[in-house]
């Protein structure tokens, strides 16, 4: 069956929408599925997309093309709308740089399902499922009716309280009358009265939390920038932004042109229309430099009617409910929202360790008997089907309040829609499965077109009794994640896309297995997909070493789903089960180490399995040694001509027994700023530039245990996040700051790489195109890096304008980061993070910062730009991965015998 997957949008959640319709594309079964993206842009149009934009971090990456955007001195990421008035013609020749342009009468030659990931207006209230019931399209999700009414909070309002559903009390506020208000304060005054604190003011047609603030108390300033955000108005002052230094004013620039969290663009200034960043930052030291008033900004994509609410003291929690097969509403486990802030906000929804989830929620099982039962019911009182996700809060007294029902939900691979399914035995591809013939059978109900849509029913249903009989002859696959690092977060970020791509598969049947432990015991557990799906490592961990009795709650709606569970997972590993590495051999046929720093990347875990004969991914045991130790990866490199940073290694020992003296060495080998990080630690962590001695002492207190990073005076010297953290070491490693030196240009790029075996049985090496990497901040962070959404990759990498001399800048830099490879035999594939200068006569020379031997895998990392580049899909790269190492474990087999 060909799957039209609609994704991206023109809401503010567009992004989230993308990376959703990515997930959808890589776990839709490949045996029952052919995937079809549809990528819909922000001013509408339906764009059947090249399957290798779809790996881009995020939709600015590609879309508009960067040989379209208008020169950006700041590199501000642009949508589509920033460009301004398109002509017909450009606008045909940005889209046919990524795909081709389609019409909704082309729909059926193209697909014969679509898949709705879009979110938010134009894609939850009705009108992308009113353009499929007119082509007679069936569709995933609620029809048209109960999604206007999912996106509507307004509406919602009035037929939750006629149906008896408590709701909190609110207020509505039109933009007019906001306008009119003469006086703030007794607007607010007002609004308190009736409503209490803290108050809440809510845009009335957004999801993902944009749009929300929670005000604490009486705040007159804080109320009219709470009430602007949820309008998506912003008042800047001048003395605000007459007080910003340049590159704050910049940062600032960014932060409100998001559409996130910020206005977005094209936004209205009076009667002036402003579509660029680079224009309204200009504009803004402008005005600002002759005006001492307020300027006042206005999203084009704004709010008519805000709502303002009390606020709900008690336990935040999100309930997926989908219907059997019968059409019955059934409510999975409710999720708990633990939240690090004092609100579950967009970055607390999407970003790991911002926010934690507790399945099921902990209340006593009468209590989630209550919520499970009212929100079935809210489902049917909606004339909701298929599924949705209701979110809302239980008090301290018991009163349940449901608010905000969303006809879609989030479909990143850790969100609610996966997570809750997980506890009942099924795995992403397997839900998504189970959404797709369930909608079929809803879209049956109508009476439109019932012969064509039975019969894409059954042939479904015959697919997936075929496929439980082809299970047993794939190949096994352990996939190995988590681990004791600070990076251990990112490897079950990893370890999670690996077993999903392979799950989905033909050919492979992944087994998850998270390791924890020390470096002198490692200890391995098969994990359940619903363990291997909790928030990040530690949550797992938790579980693993904490077992308790299954949730009686759990019990009973597992039993609800049985036939469910059977049906699309057969019976699934239902419990954690710790097992030795000598039980391997007998369990899987290859190992795919998705681990990152110690173990994974230091050769411990590949000596183990090579004793056991299995093969695995990446460097081998001597490599990987080496590798992971910058500063020795540093010096043979060196040694053998190529560029590096200038280095040294402090040691807690010298710091303490020589403090003074050693303080001197540094400071006359190395100018502030400077790099300080850990030598055998990677994806960032810990990575700071230190600008002063103050900071250099905080930084050793950190590394070195002699504080905590949390609330102590050196975390607040560094300005710690909230959620950062830092490996204790004996040592750390101080490095140059790379600079231009005279280049005539000057970017940091990171390069991926592949190995093969040729028909002799020689290895070479494929050098992907390098990508670009910008950093907001001081240095390219953790999230920028690995999460969807976060950071800006261009890919291939910016050498030059002209694509000539840019393909001859690019294969100077490849043969520079192969040779890199080459010296420290770097085997399977690896990322090479580096600085390029390029001179005037467009010389280019490569300053190496580190080799990942095991690089990230995430969705979103740039390695996947670089290889669909070469024509390889996630998948594919994949398993080309693991037959290397099966290869090569064949060979030492011979070599051995």
């Amino acid at each position: 069956m060909r799957i039209g997957i609609f994704f991206g949008g023109q809401s503010r959640e567009r992004e989230i929408s993308f990376a959703g319709g990515r997930t959808v594309y890589d776990n839709l079964n490949k045996e029952l599925f052919e995937a079809v993206p549809i990528f819909v842009d922000s001013l509408g149009h339906f764009i059947l997309l090249d399957w290798q934009y779809i790996y881009k971090g995020t939709i600015r990456d590609f879309y508009p093309p960067h040989s379209f955007h208008p020169y950006s001195p700041h590199s501000f990421q642009l949508y589509l709308e920033s460009l301004g008035a398109i002509s017909e013609d450009e606008m045909n020749r940005i889209i046919a740089s990524v795909g081709k342009r389609i019409n909704p009468s082309e729909f059926t030659s193209l697909f014969d399902f679509a898949f709705l990931a879009l979110h938010g207006p134009y894609g939850e209230d009705g009108n992308i499922q009113g353009i499929l019931e007119w082509y007679n399209i069936p569709y995933s999700g609620a029809g048209i009716l109960p999604s206007a009414i999912g996106i509507n909070k307004t509406v919602q309002q009035g037929l939750m309280k006629n149906a008896g559903f408590a709701r909190p009390e609110n207020r509505r506020l039109s933009r007019k009358d906001w306008f009119r208000a003469s006086d703030k304060g007794a607007l607010m005054q007002s609004y308190s009265k009736e409503l209490g604190w803290p108050l809440v003011v809510k845009a009335s047609s957004q999801g993902s939390s944009i749009g929300v603030t929670i005000l604490d108390a009486p705040d007159v300033r804080k109320f009219a920038h709470a009430v602007n955000r949820a309008f998506f108005i912003q008042e800047i002052e001048t003395e605000e932004w007459n007080q910003k230094s340049p590159d704050e004013k910049i940062v600032y620039i960014r932060q409100l042109t998001d559409i996130r969290e910020g206005i977005g663009l094209p936004v209205m200034i009076g009667d002036t229309c402003i579509y660029h960043p680079d224009h309204l930052l200009s504009y803004m030291d402008e005005y600002f430099g002759a005006n001492a008033t307020p300027l006042f900004l206005e999203s084009l994509d704004n709010e008519d009617e805000i709502l303002i609410e009390s606020f709900i003291h008690g336990k935040e929690f999100s309930c997926i409910v989908i219907q059997d097969e019968q059409g019955i509403p059934m409510a999975l486990p409710p999720t708990e929202i633990i939240k690090g802030n004092n609100f579950f906000d967009y970055r607390s929804k999407y970003l790991p360790g911002m926010s934690r989830k507790q399945t099921p929620i902990q209340l006593p099982l009468s209590q989630i008997q209550e919520i499970c039962k009212a929100c079935e019911k809210l489902f049917t009182d909606l004339s909701f089907n298929v599924y949705a996700r209701l979110d809302g809060f239980i008090t301290a007294e018991g009163k349940i309040f449901l608010n905000d029902p969303n006809t879609t939900s989030g479909m990143l691979p850790s969100s609610f829609f996966f997570h809750q399914a997980a506890e009942i035995g099924l795995n992403p591809s397997q839900f998504l499965t189970y959404i797709i013939r369930t909608s079929l059978a809803e879209r049956i109900r109508t009476g439109k077109k019932t012969y064509k849509l039975r019969s894409l029913l059954n042939d479904l249903d015959m697919d997936l009794e075929r496929l439980q009989a082809s299970a047993a002859v794939k190949t096994k696959v352990a996939v190995f994640m988590g681990g004791f690092s600070s990076e251990r977060h990112i490897s079950v970020e990893s370890g999670r896309n690996i077993y999903e791509k392979l799950s989905s598969s033909t050919k492979y049947q992944p087994l998850p297995v998270f390791l924890s432990g020390d470096e002198s015991q490692h200890r391995l557990f098969l994990v359940p997909v619903n363990i291997m799906l909790k928030d990040n490592a530690d949550d797992i961990r938790d579980k693993v070493f904490n077992p308790v009795e299954k949730h009686p709650a759990i019990k009973e709606i597992q039993k609800r789903c049985e036939s469910i569970t059977q049906k699309y997972a057969g019976q699934p590993l239902s419990e954690v089960r710790e097992i030795h590495y000598q039980e391997l051999s007998s369990l899987v046929d290859a190992v795919f180490i998705a681990l990152h720093g110690r173990p994974g990347e230091d050769g411990a875990v590949q000596a183990e399995l090579e004793k056991l004969g299995l093969p695995y991914n990446g460097s081998g045991v001597e490599s990987s040694q080496t590798t992971i130790n910058k500063f020795e990866t540093n010096r043979r490199l060196r040694e053998a001509g190529v560029h590096v940073a200038n280095s040294m290694l402090v040691y807690k020992q010298e710091w303490e027994n020589f403090y003074f003296d050693l303080i001197e060495r540094i400071e006359s080998q190395f100018k502030y700023p400077f790099i300080a990080k850990p030598s055998d630690d990677g994806c960032s962590s810990a990575v700071k530039k230190i600008k002063n001695r103050d900071e250099l002492v905080a930084y050793a207190r950190l590394m070195f245990g002699w504080e905590d990073i949390h609330d102590s005076e050196s975390a607040r010297v560094l300005k710690i996040r909230f959620n950062e953290e830092f490996p204790l070491k004996t040592y750390f490693m101080i490095e140059d700051i790379i600079q231009a030196d005279g280049a005539r240009h000057f970017l940091e790029v990171t390069g991926g790489m592949l190995s093969h075996v040729n028909e002799h049985g020689d290895m070479w090496l494929e050098v992907f195109e390098p990508s670009e990497t910008l950093a907001t901040g001081e240095i390219l962070s953790l999230e920028e890096k690995f999460l969807a959404g976060e950071g800006q990759n261009i890919t291939p990498a910016r050498f030059a304008k002209d694509e000539g001399t840019r393909l001859y800048i690019s294969q100077q830099v490849r043969e520079q980061l192969k040779r890199a490879a080459q010296v420290l035999n770097v085997q399977g594939y690896c990322r090479i993070d580096a600085f390029v200068r390029i001179f005037d006569d467009n010389h280019a020379e490569v300053v190496v910062i580190e080799i990942n031997s095991l690089p990230g895998m995430t969705p979103a990392t740039c390695i996947f730009h670089q290889t669909a580049i070469n024509g390889y899909k996630p998948y594919d790269f994949i398993d080309r991965i693991l037959t290397f190492g099966k290869q090569r474990t064949l060979k030492s087999k011979e070599v051995s015998a």
